[in-house]
């Protein structure tokens, strides 16, 4: 479970309730929750859109889309009904902020959820959480129920005469189906595969209506955006990239945990001084800057601003902000064998390119770590990943190419240390008995 930690550089805004017991209706009312709601039903669709938009908020599931210009596509009249998704599928490695608030402040989700619908006008979410979050589940049905039973979802929220409901929902443990359109396909009771696109969510969503997806730490923003204006959200961070974001710290450092700072504030910052530095003393070797699909930055890489922008100048992801560092003792061939065996297993199967790329990838990672792979293999790993790289219904394909090839281009040599019947001093009987 991650920790709750704190640095005096954090700015606590999405995490300012947490270890406050604010799971408890009382206590989330105490502490200001359910005011964003009753502004936004005052002040009306357009002005939180444009709210929305002046905070420079952006997604937090990883592509980084302007929330509030994606609110805005929704179409005004529909024959249809609309929907609001909150996408808690967080199953990424690296990845662990959604936990925290679905545990700690349940109440903001619905908040955000709410106010989304109001924006795009629509009287129904739904509350999607990762498989293996079940025990959360508990929590957030608890809030849902808590939140009825007091005004705040049903017919005629607080005296308004607009009406919204929510549902919470499990997925069945697939990463997948964090993938927006593979997620609707799981709400509508199918098998969880991607969608061919377009049309987009927007105009033809769940059940054919149009509809909003946003990651959990987006709908959890939205409240705080509403309460302490757009531009004042924006404010906090740096050009383009408003706010604070959740960052998870994991691997070779010596405070791993999840950390509220502000969009642009500088990893080498993060990784020494935040989380304590390399643990045991060690060096650095290698940071993956926003969970395990996004490329390997070298120490020399580093310096740079946590935006996306920033972190896409270096060559790199922000992603869901799981910010894994790996020291001097860690076997990149293995790493990356740990990366593509993820992806392998959690590919639908849905699209060819990602069915047998993922599964080649795998079979040659295994070999080339077990000792027994040829000099040619190195450059046949990169070509295959390349060959991977926009040819798949959705993003699992390129999250699983993308590492695959920069672990190649920048350990390369370690790659080569592999050769000659050499095997990683780490390697398991396991793995060779896979061959």
């Amino acid at each position: 479970m991650p920790k709750l930690v704190s640095h005096p550089d954090e700015v606590k805004i999405v995490s300012r309730r947490f270890g406050q017991g604010a799971a408890d209706i009382d206590t989330y009312l105490k502490l200001d929750g359910y005011t964003a709601l009753r502004t936004a039903i005052t002040q009306g669709s357009e002005w939180i859109i444009n709210e929305m938009k002046a905070s420079n908020l952006r997604g937090r599931g990883g592509a980084g889309f302007p929330t509030g210009l994606k609110w805005s596509f929704v179409p005004k009249q529909s024959a249809k009904p609309k929907y609001v998704i909150v996408n808690g599928d967080e199953s990424e490695p690296g990845t662990c902020k959604d936990h925290l608030i679905f545990l700690h402040d349940p109440h903001t989700i619905i908040e955000g959820t709410i106010i989304a619908g109001l924006a795009i006008g629509a009287k129904m979410g739904f509350i999607y959480l990762r498989g293996e979050y079940r025990y959360l589940q508990i929590i957030m049905q608890k809030a849902v129920d808590d939140a009825y039973e007091r005004g705040f979802l049903g017919k005629n929220l607080l005296g308004s005469g607009q009406d919204f409901d929510v549902v919470v929902q499990t997925g069945a443990g697939a990463y997948e189906v964090g993938e927006e359109s593979a997620l609707m396909e799981s709400l509508e009771g199918k098998r969880g595969v991607p969608r061919i696109k377009p049309p987009f969510p927007a105009v033809v969503g769940l059940y054919g209506g149009p509809t909003v997806i946003n990651n959990a730490e987006t709908i959890a923003t939205v409240p705080h955006v509403i309460a302490m204006g757009g531009a004042a959200f924006a404010a906090v961070g740096s050009e383009r990239n408003g706010g604070t974001r959740l960052f998870g710290v994991s691997g070779h450092v010596e405070r791993p945990g999840v950390y509220e700072l502000p969009m642009g504030y500088n990893l080498k910052k993060l990784i020494y001084e935040v989380a304590g530095g390399i643990r045991g003393g060690r060096a650095l070797k290698a940071v993956v800057p926003g969970g395990s699909s996004t490329p390997v930055l070298l120490p020399d890489e580093i310096d740079i601003g946590l935006d996306f922008d920033q972190v896409g100048k270096a060559g790199s992801m922000l992603g869901s902000a799981g910010v894994v560092v790996l020291d001097e003792t860690t076997c990149m061939v293995e790493f990356a064998l740990r990366t593509i065996q993820f992806y392998q297993h959690e590919s639908c199967g849905w699209c060819i390119p990602c069915r047998e790329g993922t599964d080649w990838l795998k079979k040659s990672l295994v070999r080339f770590h077990a000792g027994f792979g040829e000099a040619k293999d190195i450059d046949n790993i990169r070509y295959l990943a390349e060959n991977m790289l926009g040819r798949t219904f959705c993003p699992l394909g390129d999250a699983a190419a993308m590492p695959i090839i920069a672990f190649v281009k920048k350990f390369r040599k370690e790659f080569e240390d592999h050769l000659n019947g050499r095997p990683c001093p780490f390697a398991q009987p396991a793995e060779l008995a896979a061959l």
